[in-house]
């Protein structure tokens, strides 16, 4: 079996998924200059993102050019090849993992247990937000949807800590999937933390490439 850490990113797939993830979060359209897409996020909390399709000497000069903190460097390359020579201000984050997912995801559409049910917004652009209720109409479950070009980008999925363990993940992603064959499009690109990676790999998706962040937290 290759090494994980061997996996390099298609530079088309990590630009088609660059753009839907801008189009999820509702700001402008990324950027691509210097080896990597500028995305302008404009949060308190993540000032901006650069995303590199894979690591080269560009990693190296925005970590030594950036000194402002909630800028982040996303790298398709794996955090042991990330973390050289980078100055001490930066911080490696959690794993992340992009994975692909090429025809239809496996397995029959999961329904949802009783007292839960889907709310469906459309949100412009192409994007779709979509959550799962509960019995008293508290959201259990959501995540969005975006069509940048022939992938379907996959961002936000996330199960509230108190509704886990119902099925209610899988429910999303396959009400997702019927989302995007209402497009057109059967193939698919999201980034996952290791806790939905194992999901995702259960229903289909694979490991694209290793996905690493870093940072430069407040008190650097």
């Amino acid at each position: 079996m290759a090494n994980e850490d061997d996996l390099k990113a298609d530079p088309a797939i990590v630009g088609i998924w660059a753009k839907g993830w801008a189009l999820t979060r509702q700001v402008a359209a990324p950027v691509f200059e210097h080896g990597a897409y500028r995305i302008e996020v404009g949060l308190p909390d993540q000032k901006r993102r650069h995303l590199f399709p894979a690591y080269s000497d560009h990693v190296l000069e925005h970590a030594e050019a950036i000194r402002e903190p909630f800028v982040f460097l996303k790298v398709c390359a794996p955090a042991k090849t990330v973390g050289l020579n980078l100055p001490r201000r930066w911080h490696i984050g959690p794993p992340g993992y992009m994975m692909l997912l090429s025809g239809e995801m496996v397995g029959q559409d999961a329904s949802l247990p009783d007292g839960y049910s889907f709310s469906r917004e459309e949100l412009g652009a192409g994007v779709t937000l979509l959550n799962i209720l509960d019995g008293g109409g508290e959201i259990a479950a959501t995540g969005r949807i975006a069509f940048p070009g022939e992938l379907a980008v996959y961002d936000r999925i996330r199960t509230h800590e108190n509704h886990r363990r119902r099925g209610l993940g899988r429910a999303l992603m396959k009400q997702l999937e019927r989302l995007s064959h209402e497009n057109g499009i059967r193939h698919a690109a999201l980034v996952a933390t290791p806790e939905g990676r194992a999901l995702y790999q259960t229903l289909g998706w694979q490991l694209h490439s290793p996905y690493t962040t870093v940072l430069i937290p407040p008190e650097a």
